[in-house]
């Protein structure tokens, strides 16, 4: 084992406190596999130790009071949806988004790659729990990663709950998720190449993750989406309790009244999900509301014994896109990322002499002074020819700050019991067809609206005239068995519900489509998009009506609090008309997408055909 034996691998257990003997059995094991010199066990306590020796080492660079800043590989920025696999030894565990492969195959391939490739490195142990401890859910939360990248470790402290005493607490020793990452050599990986040798890999009837070959946040934080959507996604079916979705979570408060109102939802890539979950009020109506953030990114939903669905964010932390976070898109995730919280950003700008972090969108125009200024690869800016716009910043550029940091977090963000969920919405990025908001009554119609949900992928030029890539309930990449199950699984936890959250879609991206319009957006979005979840929360309590059309309803002018806002009556006209014939078209493009899932239940056809019919009758 490198330069350990086991007794040393037992010596740094004991001195850690790791009486688990499962927990023991499986470092043993993989230390034994990847081949370190070295075993540490990793407590949220040890972090200013660790960065400072990540400071030490140049794998993190100073950005600041407390905020620090790091460079991945250049061709390790991102996720690599084609290379992430779910495997289990069912074949019925296959569906059209999961990637699924065998689990015997896999994880034979993966302990060879893994096999001797943390020789002269670290394994670093990293106990942790998704959820607040004492939640219903804790069975499902525990997880021990092992990694060799003192990075990764940093970032897991910011966005999971860190230390041994998760995994003695544990009624059942044996319930944590065994999460396994090896680095690998970026360089000689073949990254896009037909000899690529990355492979992330959930195990997930093992409850195992073994992921090879990246540093990068979404490949290597295994805590977070391997763990917290992947494994829990399928831990949700398998137990038959809970689902997990790649949901934004937030509260908005009546100050008149006192009254809370929770809502989750999905939303495709550049829809605004962020934004939203870390919203807050607009001017003109934040005397009266205060909205509350609990997450961007994950929820967890069960149904308690009073009947109420009620969700949680498993996350410690945030792992936030940079590029075009300003003060007017999220005013919040800048002041969760300021001097002294501990931020750690990921390829974007740097400075190494002000230490300062700049990414396209933080401010109209880049510094004037391009003198120091280095971009996401480390090239110095004012070394580049004329004319060269390439991005300083890494479109995908990070920033991971903990939850604590958000300045609107939620009072009872970390309550173990969840909180009541009042509304599940969608939203995806599309120029007309979809109105600002429609309600949607009734059950199967809402898990279909949710199955069917898209964003436009490409513009009319390209020949698809707006079609939409579908992304069901925005867990495209991270469903871990087939889609038709799924759909009934979400049936059956929601429909367990007396108390049932209303469905609704929403929309900020309409475009003004009409000759001389110039394509310009009708809804001005960001804080303002506050109104249309004020018009939902009034309708699910029977305080507004709407009106009723054949793809849910909608609100009616008057009852859309505009307060402040100068909007054009045209303009309010469209973004709560429903353009039929667009609609018509497609209903043909959701019967396609359906035809592929097998098993897709009855409810889900019956909610199809009635829209479908709906829109016939409207002729």
């Amino acid at each position: 084992m490198g330069g350990l034996d086991g007794a040393e691998v037992e010596r740094v257990l004991d001195a850690a406190g790791v009486r688990n003997p499962h927990v023991r059995e499986y470092v043993a094991h993989w230390a034994g596999i990847t081949e370190p010199d070295r075993v540490e066990v990793v407590d949220a306590a040890d972090d200013a130790r660790l960065v400072a020796e990540a400071l030490d080492a140049g794998e993190l660079l100073p950005a600041g009071e407390g905020r620090y800043y790091s460079r991945s590989y250049r061709k390790d920025t991102a996720r690599s949806e084609e290379r992430t696999v779910v495997a289990t030894g069912d074949p019925a565990d296959r569906g059209v988004y999961n990637n699924w492969h065998d689990a015997e195959e896999m994880t034979a391939a993966q302990v060879e790659r893994m096999r001797g490739q943390s020789r002269g490195k670290t394994m670093y142990v990293v106990p942790y729990l998704m959820a607040p401890p004492g939640s219903p859910l804790e069975a499902w939360a525990a997880g021990v990663e092992l990694t060799d990248n003192r990075p990764v470790v940093l970032h897991m402290i910011r966005m999971a709950r860190v230390g041994v005493a998760h995994l003695e607490q544990l009624a059942d020793p044996t319930t944590f998720v065994r999460a396994v990452h090896v680095t690998g050599d970026l360089e000689n990986l073949g990254q896009g190449t037909d000899d690529d040798q990355r492979w992330f890999v959930t195990v997930a009837d093992r409850r195992t993750i073994l992921h090879f070959g990246s540093s990068y946040g979404g490949n290597a934080l295994l805590g977070k989406i391997a763990h917290g959507l992947r494994q829990a996604c399928y831990d949700g079916r398998a137990s038959g309790r809970f689902l997990a979705e790649q949901f934004m979570l937030l509260g908005i408060t009546d100050k008149q009244t006192g009254r809370t109102y929770h809502v989750c939802g999905g939303f495709p890539s550049a829809s605004g999900k962020t934004n939203l979950a870390m919203t807050l009020a607009p001017d003109a109506l934040g005397e009266r509301y205060h909205v509350s953030f609990y997450g961007d990114d994950i929820a967890w939903l069960w149904v308690d014994d009073d009947g109420r669905v009620r969700g949680m964010n498993p996350e410690f932390g945030v792992f936030g896109v940079a590029k075009d976070t300003n003060e007017l898109t999220n005013p919040g995730a800048l002041r969760s990322i300021g001097p002294g919280s501990g931020a750690i950003f990921t390829n974007v700008a740097y400075h190494p002499q002000t230490q300062e972090v700049w990414w396209e969108g933080r401010t109209p125009e880049p510094p004037a002074d391009v003198t120091g200024w280095e971009d996401w690869t480390g090239t110095p800016i004012a070394d580049r020819e004329e004319g060269d716009t390439s991005p300083w910043a890494h479109p995908n550029s990070r920033f991971t700050t903990t939850l604590a940091n958000v300045p609107n977090i939620a009072d009872d963000h970390d309550d173990p019991a969840g909180v009541p969920i009042d509304a599940i919405i969608f939203g995806g990025r599309t120029r007309d067809r979809e109105p600002l908001v429609r309600a949607v009554d009734d059950l199967a119609e809402g898990v279909y609206d949710g199955l069917t949900l898209g964003a436009e992928a490409t513009f009319a030029a390209d020949g698809l005239d707006g079609q939409l890539r579908y992304d069901p309930m925005s867990m495209r990449p991270f469903l871990a068995y087939g889609e038709g199950d799924y759909a009934a699984h979400w049936l059956r936890i929601i429909g367990a519900a007396t108390h049932q959250p209303v469905f609704a879609h929403v929309n900020w991206f309409q475009r003004d489509l009409t000759e001389g319009g110039g394509g310009r957006f009708l809804w001005p979005g960001y804080r303002e998009n506050l109104r249309a979840l004020l018009w939902l929360a009034a309708y699910q309590r029977g305080e507004a009506s709407g009106r009723r059309t054949p793809v849910g309803v909608v609100p009616t002018a008057d009852e859309l609090d505009l307060t402040g806002l100068d909007l054009p009556q045209a303009d309010l006209d469209r973004l709560l008309g429903i353009d039929v014939e667009r609609w018509r078209q497609e209903m043909g493009f959701r019967q396609e997408h359906l035809e592929q899932f097998d098993r897709l239940p009855q409810p889900i056809w019956e909610a199809h055909r009635r829209v479908a019919a709906a829109l016939e009758a409207e002729r």
